[in-house]
């Protein structure tokens, strides 16, 4: 088995919609922490599980800088956007979103 694990940094922006009182229902920021976990017991053609500019390109280009609540379709709880993640990437089985020092999410299929 081969795996691969891509961690890169992010500032962005979120509002949470939620069902009760919370000051993350006020648009705010953080510089959130990603990192992608991929597996595959065959490299490809190029000798890679996935590209780590894939994962660049599909995730990282595509949030970095953006109001998450914009462009995710989605209330963007850091557990839903590490879904999100996971699914963006062939081959991710984890993706963990850290939007804290002390506030992390992790999605493992």
């Amino acid at each position: 088995m081969f795996y691969i694990e891509k961690t890169f940094e992010i500032s962005a922006a979120h509002q949470l919609h939620l069902n009760y009182e919370s000051k993350c229902s006020v648009l705010h920021g953080h510089n959130w922490v990603i990192t992608v976990w991929c597996k595959s017991e065959k490299l490809d053609e190029n000798g890679m599980v996935v590209d780590f500019n894939y994962i660049k390109h599909n995730v990282k280009e595509r949030l970095d800088h953006q109001n998450l609540s914009e462009v995710l379709p989605f209330n963007p709880t850091a557990e839903n956007i590490a879904r999100w993640v996971a699914e963006q990437v062939p081959f991710c089985y984890k993706a963990r979103v850290q939007e804290t020092m002390n506030n992390v999410a992790i999605y493992e299929k």
